[in-house]
């Protein structure tokens, strides 16, 4: 039942009538979202999941010293957040060793990448990404009216020599690419990007989501100066630091180009208690070390479990793990579908050959003692479909 609602939510019936009110981009465009929530589906269900491993949710839980921050920032929740986000600004820059004029707080990458699509691009400018990768960009593409030109993977990791290429044939003013990726999980040294990164064609803008680097080998970080006017590098509090209900991420760029941003953004978009858990997560450097290390255990134990299913864990550089499950997508999504029912609430990629593969987060261990124990019938009864 659960993937049967998923299908439905991402694929809905066409609306009965459109409202001429609507602008003509607008009445073109599908009324979808890229993803269904777990509560959503467990309103249809009628019931909570036993394991939530679906949405490569942190379970390990923000730094302690965040949520006393949070809580504290709860009593003045009546004022307004800074809208310059002046500390965590602050803090950011000297984490990375550049100036306050090279970073921008938002909403998470997701409100970011829609500030960047705005700036950028209008009814027909040409965007690059891989099929198959994340689906939010492209979802802030076809709103603003751009149009996608999408290459392969390569195997199962994002090609950047072939989006730098189709870029130069198309013409295109945006490039996205994830690093390490989702939803597969692979990553490229930051040799490689820099590399790639030559190609790009001149106008070009590289968008370049870095949301799991904390959670990467040493090495997946592009060595760029910070002034590089032919790449953003999007990071978020909602991985390595747990704080993916808080909404917060950041950007760093030339300070041009961040500066453009203050054209388009939602000012006051960042709340205060979400500005107060970042600032301290930041500091607590030894807490995200922790969860780096509860990440690694989990990665190792979700492959455990798919060894013993007969079934090949992918190497991953994220917070997730992607288990390739033998067959093709329907088999996939039926053995995604029994998960559901055995309340194991995971994704899997939604292009082919990709989506073979179904998705696990890594989460605590009674989460993956779930999932362990749902697998065998999970798969069994997906095999007898």
């Amino acid at each position: 039942m659960g993937s049967r609602y998923q299908s439905a939510m991402t694929n809905p019936k066409p609306l009965p009538h459109t409202d001429p009110r609507l602008t003509k981009l607008a009445q073109s465009l599908p009324a979808t979202v890229p993803f269904v929530g777990p509560e959503t589906q467990e309103r249809h269900r009628g019931a909570p999941f036993a394991a939530r491993l679906g949405a490569n949710e942190n379970g390990f839980g923000p730094s302690p010293r965040a949520i006393a921050a949070m809580a504290a920032a709860a009593a003045e929740a009546w004022k307004y957040g800074d809208p310059e986000s002046y500390d965590l600004r602050a803090a950011l820059a000297a984490h990375h060793g550049v100036a306050m004029e090279n970073v921008l707080i938002g909403e998470g990458i997701d409100g970011l990448l829609g500030d960047t699509v705005r700036l950028f691009i209008e009814p027909g400018d040409a965007v690059v990404t891989s099929a198959g990768a994340y689906p939010t960009f492209s979802y802030h593409v076809t709103g603003y009216g751009g149009e996608i030109h999408q290459v392969p993977y390569d195997g199962d990791h994002e090609n950047p020599d072939a989006l730098m290429t189709r870029a130069a044939e198309v013409g295109a003013k945006l490039v996205y690419l994830a690093n390490p990726d989702n939803p597969m999980g692979s990553w490229h040294t930051g040799a490689r990007i820099v590399r790639a990164l030559e190609a790009l064609p001149e106008g070009a803008l590289l968008v370049l989501d870095e949301a799991y680097l904390e959670c990467a080998p040493t090495g997946t970080a592009a060595d760029l100066a910070i002034d590089d006017p032919r790449v953003l590098r999007f990071r978020t509090f909602s991985k390595a630091y747990g704080l993916a209900g808080a909404r917060i991420g950041y950007v760093l760029g030339q300070a041009n180009l961040i500066a453009a941003f203050h054209r388009v953004r939602n000012h006051f978009g960042v709340n205060r208690i979400a500005q107060a858990g970042a600032l301290a997560a930041l500091a607590d450097q030894d807490w995200l070390r922790h969860v780096q290390d509860q990440i690694r255990a989990a990665r190792a134990r979700i492959g455990e479990i798919a060894g013993a299913n007969d079934l090949m864990a992918l190497p991953s550089a994220t917070n997730f793990v992607t288990i390739d499950c033998g067959a093709d997508g329907g088999f996939a999504r039926r053995v995604l579908a029994e998960l559901l029912a055995r309340d194991i609430f995971v994704r899997m990629p939604f292009v082919a050959p990709q989506d073979r593969c179904i998705r696990i987060s890594c989460g605590p261990e009674p989460e993956l003692s779930a999932f362990e124990a749902a697998l065998p019938d999970a798969l069994a009864a997906a095999r007898k479909a």
